[in-house]
């Protein structure tokens, strides 16, 4: 989860600047939580405290209403509509991390994320990112290596996750579609060598950076054993003290949290 937001918060300044490169300040003075860190939250509220996902959902954007939500969710929330209205977004993806905690086996990370996605996004490819996302998290902290992580991704949810980054990088564009920011954010992990490249890899293709390195992130968070204390530590200190209760509470119970040390790159991998 702290991995997730992490992403959500470096990848901050780089919405919409097209960044095409993985040399970049990793935190900078204007780094901050956007819609991906309060609605991350909002899922693990719901899961510690038994909260329904709409209910949870409404609460926690009301608290931060201008954190940037999409048109679309805005609306939603606002209005404290009870009803998904068909979205294939990958506000779905984002969000669905502490669904990979809190389930034991597979299949019921599997339908916890399908639930935890369709109160908004139930248009089946907004259920896939969301699936796609929070197997691949449950994967990585169960142990497996990459390459059984893409091989499940790509045969259960029709991904292609067999172009590099530098394949994709010179023509990618901002996506928010689950279809074609999720692959791409796997992707970025699949390439790394750690948390931190995870989430430089994700930026680097110049797309949806906050979202895609929340993705990124939060795999990456499972797989390297943790988020390094040289990131936690200040990302946690731009949350305010409501987010990080949660996050705290959550990595207590469930999370990898704060990493002593990168461990660098796995034996599996």
């Amino acid at each position: 989860m702290l991995g997730a937001i992490a992403g959500d918060v470096i990848g901050s300044v780089h919405e919409h600047t097209r960044t095409k490169t993985r040399e970049f300040p990793l935190l900078t003075p204007a780094s901050r939580f956007t819609d991906d860190t309060v609605l991350t939250v909002a899922v693990a509220d719901s899961l510690l405290h038994g909260r329904h996902y709409v209910d949870a959902l409404h609460d926690w954007f009301h608290a931060y209403p201008n954190a940037g939500y999409g048109g679309t969710f805005w609306l939603w929330a606002n209005s404290r509509r009870r009803m998904p209205y068909k979205s294939w977004g990958n506000g779905s993806a984002m969000r669905v991390s502490p669904v990979a905690y809190v389930g034991t086996t597979l299949e019921g990370v599997l339908a916890e994320a399908k639930r935890s996605a369709e109160v908004t996004h139930d248009h089946e490819d907004g259920i896939r990112g969301a699936q796609a996302t929070a197997a691949a998290i449950f994967l990585a902290r169960t142990g497996c290596t990459k390459d059984q992580i893409r091989q499940y991704i790509e045969s259960q949810f029709d991904y292609f996750l067999d172009e590099t980054l530098d394949e994709l990088r010179p023509t990618y564009q901002f996506e928010v579609s689950c279809q074609s920011s999720v692959p791409q954010s796997i992707i970025a992990f699949l390439e790394s060598t750690g948390y931190e490249d995870a989430v430089r890899n994700a930026i680097s293709l110049g797309g949806d950076a906050d979202t895609m390195a929340c993705i990124a992130g939060a795999i990456a968070e499972a797989y390297y054993g943790g988020v390094p204390t040289a990131i936690a530590e200040p990302v946690l200190a731009r949350l305010d003290y409501r987010l990080r209760g949660v996050v705290r509470e959550f990595s207590g119970q469930y999370g990898l949290g704060v990493a002593k040390a990168e461990r660098g790159v796995q034996p599996n991998s």
